[in-house]
């Protein structure tokens, strides 16, 4: 680049970058509760239950699932659903949800007393929930195939 000609600015570029993001159509939404109190092995027998349902059908399944995994998941669904329908115009009766990941958080460690002044560690286990909600209608309009024009 010679000397003379002036450089585009930075605030250029990225209205360039902003302008062709907004061009993709959103079809997903997401929520994530990090460092929730509860053991990651525990949570995820709940995420695995909803995994790939209509979201109206994972409601029903936390509602009436009896473990503590399952109010909090419960809660991060319900914020994955109102982050599409809010942020993004996302109709409520097309999601499902797509992904659903319960990933290990740090752990507090405290000793417990055992017999003969000896101690033992005990891991207090903390996880963080990642749930992704995605609309059908608007992925089928994406993923529709070209039609080829084989003779």
């Amino acid at each position: 680049m010679p000397e003379n000609t002036p450089r585009p600015k930075r605030s250029v570029f990225h209205k360039q970058r902003k302008e062709a993001l907004a061009s993709i159509p959103v079809v997903e939404a997401r929520a994530i509760a990090k460092y929730v109190r509860i053991s990651p092995r525990k949570a995820r027998d709940v995420v695995n239950a909803i995994r790939g349902k209509n979201v109206g059908e994972a409601f029903q399944i936390l509602e009436f699932s009896p473990k503590k995994a399952a109010r909090i998941v419960y809660k991060v669904l319900r914020s994955a659903v109102a982050n599409a329908e809010n942020n993004f115009g996302l109709n409520i009766d097309n999601l499902y949800v797509s992904e659903a990941v319960v990933e290990d958080g740090p752990r507090m460690k405290r000793l417990w007393p055992r017999g003969r002044g000896r101690a033992d560690i005990l891991l207090k286990r903390f996880s963080h929930i990642k749930l992704v909600v995605r609309d059908r209608e608007k992925e089928k309009e994406l993923t529709i195939p070209q039609e080829r024009g084989d003779n």
